[in-house]
């Protein structure tokens, strides 16, 4: 970490950004063409998402199959009551917390090493619960496996910022956190497969440690194929490099390699003053409510309708699956739009309806079907918010910070959402369902005022600076730093 590194002159180097095959404007980086810089994106997508996403897809199977493993066998053999359970959960969310600022470290070290590290830590933590014999050996380990976990989630949203473009990120952020609801689409059917066996390893022991090792594995994956920075990316050509080097130049003023080895210690504090990250977290606290307790509980809640337990787990994988398009869809719309506030108004209002119906309706086909609201909606509401945040930061390290910001709010919400379906509240949990309910709509309501807010931040910046133009791809083509505070930054409503 540094205090004295400084962010580099906006007018950039001009051997980072000129090259021989791609012209160049006198005046600014180099320019190409769309179809250039699309091919471009691309190839970014392919080779970082799709490993991004594997690897989320695994952690959010790895500290979720709790709730697998619970009606599996392992309440019973740890003599689990719903207090002890629900702090195995609590334990998870506390080391989430406390383990936060770890997203910085993405920043400082190489990302490659970061990543690699971080994936074989909570890999071997998640293989090594299919030992326990105790409550308390578990709550150990369940404290390990969040604070490797707190380095990997956040982080990676945080370090999608440094290879996108602010119009591109949501919907990347979106395709990230879509790996939680197919986790647990796969978790659900995983673990339909392995519960339902007669081995002589206790089934819940063998689903821990199904799932945990291909974690172990992915970690040399990780080393070998995260890209410290977009230029230093192998799959990309020596004109390909230049094209993001000047997407790095229009979207921060300097190359993406510099932008990697240390952060700016003045720029940390004014995000903890900023009530738009403020709102940003407390919207994240409603999500998280919900988002960290329907997936360890639905298959209960499934249960409880009156289906067997090996039928409860192959039930929930839909609802989640249906989260996952809807994810992708909404951040999608988002991005294009981009209103991410007014999708965010509709996200949450679509979970908030869902539990509505979970609370207030017997039916179990149509309580069934709310679990497709209820998913839907929450899961798309957290990586709109991911991208909200990251949008309306102007820095690197406020951006990064942001993230900080809004996890150690948010985090706090699964203290609230892991406690909220005690087993005495079966088999309706009107209680759980109408507290997630509140939070839902309360998000929605966070949403618009957020917009309010921004609306009247980008005012003041027109009076200030004056008007900016409507054609984003022109100005993008030939600003620099334009994601950075400055006469041309304005926020993303």
């Amino acid at each position: 970490m540094s205090n004295e590194k400084t962010t580099p002159n906006l007018e950039a180097d001009e051997a980072a950004v000129s090259q021989p095959s791609i012209p160049r404007d006198d005046d600014g980086p180099a320019t190409f063409t769309r179809e250039q810089e699309a091919r471009v994106v691309r190839k970014l997508d392919w080779n970082l998402m799709s490993l991004f996403f594997v690897l989320y897809m695994l952690a959010y199977l790895d500290r979720g199959n709790i709730g697998n493993a619970r009606i599996a066998g392992m309440a019973t053999e740890l003599q689990l009551d719903s207090d002890r359970y629900s702090w195995l959960l609590n334990m998870f969310s506390i080391a989430y917390v406390v383990f936060e600022f770890g997203v910085l470290l993405w920043k400082i070290f190489p990302p490659h090493i970061v990543g690699a590290i971080v994936v074989f830590g909570w890999g071997l933590i998640a293989t090594v619960q299919s030992g326990t014999h105790s409550w308390g050996g578990m709550m150990a380990l369940r404290f390990l496996l969040g604070a490797f976990e707190a380095c990997y989630g956040p982080g990676i949203i945080y370090l999608l910022s440094f290879f996108y473009l602010r119009h591109e990120v949501g919907f990347r952020c979106g395709i990230f956190a879509s790996a939680a609801p197919l986790a647990s689409t796969f978790s659900g059917a995983l673990a339909y497969g392995i519960t339902s066996g007669h081995s002589r390893l206790a089934n819940w022991r063998l689903l821990f440690l199904v799932e945990g090792l291909p974690t172990i594995l992915m970690a040399t994956i990780a080393f070998f194929f995260i890209p410290d920075s977009a230029e230093k990316a192998r799959f990309l050509t020596a004109d390909e490099k230049d094209i993001v080097r000047s997407r790095a130049v229009r979207q921060v003023g300097t190359n993406s390699s510099a932008r990697i080895g240390g952060f700016k210690l003045k720029e940390l504090a004014p995000v903890l003053v900023d009530l738009k990250a403020w709102m940003c977290g407390l919207m994240y606290f409603c999500g998280n409510v919900t988002y960290s307790s329907l997936p360890v509980f639905l298959p209960t809640i499934l249960q409880d309708m009156g289906y067997t337990a090996i039928n409860a787990q192959g039930l929930s994988a839909p609802p989640s699956f249906s989260a996952f398009l809807f994810a992708l869809i909404t951040t999608w719309i988002a991005d294009k739009t981009q209103q991410r506030c007014l999708v965010l108004f509709v996200t949450s209002a679509v979970g908030g309806v869902g539990y509505i119906i979970l609370a207030t309706v017997d039916t179990v086909g149509v309580r069934y079907f709310a679990t497709f609201l209820a998913s839907a909606g929450v899961f798309s509401t957290i990586p709109n918010i991911l991208g909200l945040t990251l949008n309306n930061q102007g820095s690197d390290t406020r951006r990064g910070m942001s993230i900080v910001l809004i996890n150690l709010v948010g985090q706090c919400g699964p203290f609230l959402g892991n406690n909220i379906f005690p087993t005495r509240q079966g088999p309706r949990y009107v209680e759980g369902m109408s507290i997630c309910a509140a939070f839902m709509f309360f998000s929605a309501i966070l949403a618009i005022a957020q917009r309010l807010l921004l609306m009247w931040e980008n005012s003041k910046l027109d009076r200030k600076y004056g008007a900016v133009s409507n054609d984003r791809g022109r100005a993008e083509l030939k600003g620099v730093a334009l994601e950075n505070y400055g006469p041309n930054f304005r926020y993303v409503l």
